[in-house]
Formats: C-alpha cells, sequence, structure tokens
C-alpha cells in the first residue's frame, strides 16, 4: 500500500460555464488533478466541453445523478434513470463512463445501494454551498479535516465564487504538509483497496457499511 499522503479533491453540482472553468484555473495553476460530480440536467454542449477541458488536464467526471432530488424517496426504476440519464451523458462527452457516485444530500438507502452500481462517495466538507461561510471559514475547515486517505468535497455550482478563492489556499497549504491530490479513482488504487458495496466512502480506508 501507498503510505504517501494523498488526498482526492472533489466538486459537485456542476458542470457550469463559469465556476466550473474557474476551478479548473485553479487546478491547472497547482497542477493537480480533481474529480467532477456532475449533474446530468447540466450536460449541454457547453458543459460537455468544460468537462473535456477538465479531462484533458488530468481529472475526472464522476455522476451525481440527474436532477439532484433525494433518491430515498424514488423506486429503482426512477433511481436508475436518474443514474443512467447522467452516466451516458458524461460517456458521450468524455469517452468514458462513471465509476463512482455521490447521492444527491448524502442521502441513502438500501435501494441506491442495490440499484446503483458504482461505489458511494461522500467526503470532508465545508457547507460550502451556504454563503454565509467565508472563503477563509472554508479553507480552515477543510485543512482541520484532511488526513491521510481523505475525500475533500466541495461545490463548484454556479457563482460559487468563495470555493474558488478557498481552493487557492486548500492546495498549497496541504502540499506544503506534504499531501499530494489524486483522482477518485487513484485514491483506490493507489492505496490499493477494492471499493466495497454498501460503503458510503468518506476516507478511503473506511470498513463499516451503511446497512447490513
Amino acid at each position: 500500500m501507498n503510505s504517501e499522503k494523498i488526498v482526492a479533491l472533489t466538486f459537485d453540482d456542476g458542470p457550469n460555464l463559469t465556476t466550473t472553468p474557474e476551478v479548473l484555473d485553479i487546478l491547472e495553476k497547482y497542477n493537480i488533478p480533481a474529480s467532477f460530480f456532475v449533474c446530468g440536467n447540466n450536460i449541454d454542449d457547453g458543459t460537455a466541453e468544460v468537462m473535456r477541458r477538465a479531462v484533458s488536464i488530468g481529472c475526472e467526471i464522476q455522476n451525481h445523478s440527474r436532477t439532484h432530488s433525494d433518491m430515498t424517496k424514488m423506486s429503482a426504476e426512477e433511481i436508475a434513470e436518474e443514474i443512467n440519464f447522467t452516466s451516458d451523458a458524461v460517456e458521450k462527452a468524455v469517452g468514458k463512463r462513471p465509476g463512482f457516485f455521490r447521492p444527491p444530500y448524502i442521502a441513502v438507502n438500501e435501494t441506491m445501494f442495490d440499484t446503483v452500481g458504482m461505489t458511494f462517495i461522500q467526503g470532508v466538507g465545508a457547507e460550502d454551498y451556504i454563503d454565509e461561510v467565508s472563503a477563509e471559514e472554508r479553507f480552515r475547515r477543510i485543512i482541520a479535516q484532511t488526513k491521510d486517505g481523505i475525500v475533500i468535497l466541495l461545490h463548484d455550482a454556479e457563482g460559487n465564487f468563495r470555493t474558488v478563492k478557498a481552493i487557492d489556499m486548500i492546495i498549497p497549504k496541504l502540499k506544503e504538509e506534504g499531501y499530494r491530490f489524486v483522482t477518485i479513482s487513484g485514491l483506490f488504487k493507489e492505496k490499493n483497496i477494492v471499493p466495497v458495496k454498501g460503503i458510503l466512502y468518506t476516507s478511503v480506508f473506511q470498513t463499516e457499511r451503511y446497512y447490513h
């Protein structure tokens, strides 16, 4: 197993033509990859080009449902439609189907685990979807929670400039602390961990299942 300190920086709720490119600018500035958990309804010709840019600099595109609805209230058929719509759109845009899924609102149930054929990802966050949480506070919260094998959960939703500012502080600080940034698939691969069904991963080292 890789003993180096590594983390996965991830973003939810894109893609868009404003904040997502700003995030990509920061990633390029520091020459690091990230993983984007996208909503299918946000994918069109313009945002597909943004996703292709992300992939061209080493990022991954993953699945965050089609409509960002509470999927615990859906039937298995409705869940499958949400997932397949987004995975199809991602595959059409970038040529690769997602292998990881972040449930909207981190709301999960057994039906979702049984229906979604992907690894479920959570992460440590900073309530960066709330405008009142300053960029500096987002920075502090993420730094305080980060350790080896952690998934960092942030949002590139349209207009979320505070998170763009925050990652411009988070990335160099974590690099200074000896961390290397990898994609979500790279996190599991480099730590030689095979994802297990039923786990909602915040750390790649988790072993406790959500349900039994």
